[in-house]
Order: structure tokens, then C-alpha cells, then sequence
């Protein structure tokens, strides 16, 4: 019989606490108690065709020893006469609610949570009422993080490294591991004008709160023989930062970015080019150089779903962008070389153009075979040499 049991009530209860409406009511929010619980109960033709487990219930019920009030009703059976059964069971008071679901300590820790915050920063109260779980979580680590939020209402945008940072007790590795909800507090704490609304995330979390973030890197080969940024050196070969990839002042008209490492390196000689070694689905690295929108993009990615996915990503900052090695002419003529596409993707590209979009959609729907894929690195040399020309 589906009537209720104590263990539902339990989980009734329960749910309040993992609402978090229990906890606000225990800092300053709407009383819940007395509260009245859900309660299904046995209808008048149960009692006379299952009446001993009507009775078993109604023990089971009452004698639960659980700290609920019963209200009774009378029920009058033709051939039963008068019996008592539950009729509603209500919890009283909050510590009623507590004792039943075994959360009376993480109550007091929670209490005394919102008075210490309170005291130090209270315009983190609404955070606790609605993180209270993971702010239980947290235990010893609040004296850290309200130090770490006190240093930088004093310090907004302090343009240094987190490594910088000289807080007794915290140190690098305990920020890093805590910028989620170092973010979350900081949004509450910081005037909006200290906030960079434009980075989110975790990723993000440096820029956006004005730390100094580990410079983005751009790997490159200079094509052209007649370029030579690094006198004596073949390869021409050159890592730079971000910022100072964005300054690059050189003679080139034409940028391939590639993903395959080997790729890169034996990317042939051509006149005022360049070759870049892709990083996947991530191009902020490339972000500050205004000079890639005035010269020829040419990005070289595997034949795959996932390929016309991050050259769609990647004319988001570069609109230009042409594909390159990236059609049915390519994947046709290395046959012998055609792979499995694990996972593939599913979703629309938009900044594809017609043609991509047709080549895109015949790959999604197994056109040419099941999840097929042309690796980039498995296309022939001569081949490439050819499309170059």
C-alpha cells in the first residue's frame, strides 16, 4: 500500500533542508514551522478489506518515535465501528524539523557561519543562503576566504599574479583551487567598476578581477627564406607571447594555421607567408593581432565534423578565414588514409559558407561512410605542394 510512511515524512523534511529553505529561515528568512506534511492515508474501504495493515500502519506510524505531531480522525466502519487514524502530521518548530533529519550540528555550523560573515562581510549573506551547501562544504577554509575577499576590497584590480597576492595562511595554490567561489564572492563584494564583465569562468577569473594571467603563447614558422627574424637560425621556428605576436611588424600576405605539429614543421617554403601551429579549439592567443584581419587566413584542419567546427570558431575572430585542404577533392583522393570519428559533432555552423556547409552536412549524415575522418597529417606532400601553387 503506497499510504505514507515515517521515512517519507523524513524526506519531506529532507527536501527542505536541501532547498535551502531551511537554513534561510535559520539566517533571517520566512519561517517554515509549524508546517503541515504531505500525508496519504487509508480510504473507508481499505479498513475493512486490508485492516491489518491498516493497523500495522498506524503503529508504524505513531510509534516511530519521530519528533511529529499526529492529528486524529475518527473513522466509522458499518462493520469495524469507530477506529482512530492519522488524519494530518505536522512539524512544530524548527529544531522539531532538525532532530528528524539528523541536522542539527550542520545547523549550529551554519548559524554560527552567517554571524562570523555577518561581522566581516555581510554583503556575502545571500550567497550563504543560496550556496549554503557548498558554504558548509568549505568549513575551515572561511577565515582564508574572507581574508582573501577584506585584501581585495583594499586592492581592486591589483595587476599583479595570484603568486603575488602576500596574504599570511594563503598561499597560490588555495586561490587557484577556490577561484569559483572566489569569483562568486568577489561579485558580491567588489564594486562593479572593479569587475571585467566580459571574462566569466574559471578561465576568466584573472582578467576579469584585474590579475596579471600567465601570457598566452603563438608558435610560428616564417616561410619565406627572404624573412629572416632570427638571423642564423633555418627554421625560423619562434615562440612568442601573445601581446608580442600582436606587435609582429613583417612582410607577410598570407597566414596558414595548421593543428598537426608536423605539419608545422614541414609546412613548404613559400614567399611572404607564414604558418601557425593551431591549439584546438582555443585562439585568445591570436586575439590582439589586428594585423591577421589584413592579410589571407588560410586554416588546414582534419577532414572531420570537429574540423568545420573550430574553423567556424575561429572566423568568429577571423571572418576572412579560408579553408584549406578542407573538401570532398581532398578526402577523395586519400581513400586508403580515411579514419573513424569517435565523437562527433552535432551541432549547426553558422559561419560556415555554402559550400563547407554542404561538405559539413554530408560528413554528419555518414555520406561517404560511417563517422569518417581525413587526418590532416595523413594527407600527401606533393598533394599539398600542388594546392599551394
Amino acid at each position: 500500500m503506497k499510504w505514507t510512511t515515517p521515512e517519507d515524512l523524513r524526506a519531506q523534511v529532507k527536501r527542505l533542508w536541501d532547498r535551502g529553505l531551511i537554513p534561510a529561515s535559520l539566517c533571517g528568512g520566512e519561517e517554515l514551522f509549524p508546517r503541515r506534511l504531505n500525508l496519504k492515508t487509508p480510504k473507508s474501504a481499505e479498513l475493512s478489506t486490508h485492516y491489518s495493515e491498516v493497523r500495522a500502519w498506524i503503529t508504524r506510524l505513531s510509534q516511530a518515535n519521530a519528533p511529529y505531531r499526529i492529528e486524529w480522525r475518527t473513522l466509522n466502519h458499518r462493520v469495524l465501528g469507530s477506529n482512530e487514524i492519522p488524519a494530518r502530521v505536522w512539524i512544530d518548530t524548527t529544531d522539531a524539523a532538525l532532530r528528524f533529519i539528523g541536522k542539527q550540528q550542520a545547523a549550529r555550523t551554519f548559524v554560527a557561519l552567517v554571524e562570523h560573515v555577518k561581522a566581516h562581510e555581510p554583503a556575502l549573506l545571500p550567497w550563504l543562503r543560496r550556496r549554503f551547501l557548498r558554504a558548509l562544504e568549505l568549513g575551515d577554509d572561511w577565515d582564508a576566504l574572507l581574508r582573501i575577499v577584506a585584501w581585495m576590497k583594499v586592492h581592486p584590480r591589483p595587476d599583479i599574479y595570484l603568486r603575488q597576492m602576500d596574504l599570511p595562511g594563503v598561499h597560490t595554490k588555495f586561490i587557484e583551487h577556490h577561484r569559483g567561489v572566489l569569483a562568486e564572492l568577489f561579485d558580491l563584494a567588489l564594486p562593479a567598476a572593479c569587475i571585467d564583465e566580459s571574462h566569466r569562468g574559471v578561465a576568466g577569473f584573472c582578467p576579469r578581477y584585474g590579475f596579471k594571467d600567465k601570457p598566452t603563447r603563438v608558435r610560428f614558422r616564417i616561410l619565406d627564406p627572404d624573412i629572416r627574424l632570427v638571423h642564423g637560425a633555418a627554421a625560423q621556428d619562434i615562440t612568442l607571447t601573445g601581446e608580442d605576436f600582436a606587435h609582429l611588424n613583417i612582410p607577410v600576405e598570407r597566414v596558414f594555421i595548421t593543428e598537426n605539429e608536423i605539419n608545422f614543421l614541414a609546412f613548404p617554403a613559400c614567399a611572404r607567408s607564414m604558418v601557425l601551429f593551431g591549439a584546438g579549439y582555443g585562439f585568445a592567443n591570436l586575439a590582439g593581432a589586428h594585423w591577421l584581419q589584413h592579410v589571407d587566413i588560410r586554416y588546414w584542419g582534419d577532414i572531420d565534423t570537429h574540423g568545420f567546427a573550430i574553423l567556424s570558431q575561429i572566423r568568429k575572430l577571423l571572418p576572412h578565414t579560408i579553408s584549406f585542404l578542407m573538401d570532398s577533392e581532398t578526402l577523395l583522393a586519400h581513400r586508403d588514409f580515411w579514419g573513424t570519428e569517435i565523437h562527433t559533432e552535432k551541432a549547426d555552423l553558422p559561419r560556415l559558407n555554402a559550400a563547407e556547409t554542404e561538405f559539413y552536412t554530408r560528413l554528419r549524415h555518414n555520406h561517404w561512410g560511417n563517422n569518417i575522418r581525413l587526418e590532416q597529417e595523413k594527407i600527401g606532400f606533393e598533394f599539398l605542394r600542388r594546392h599551394l601553387i
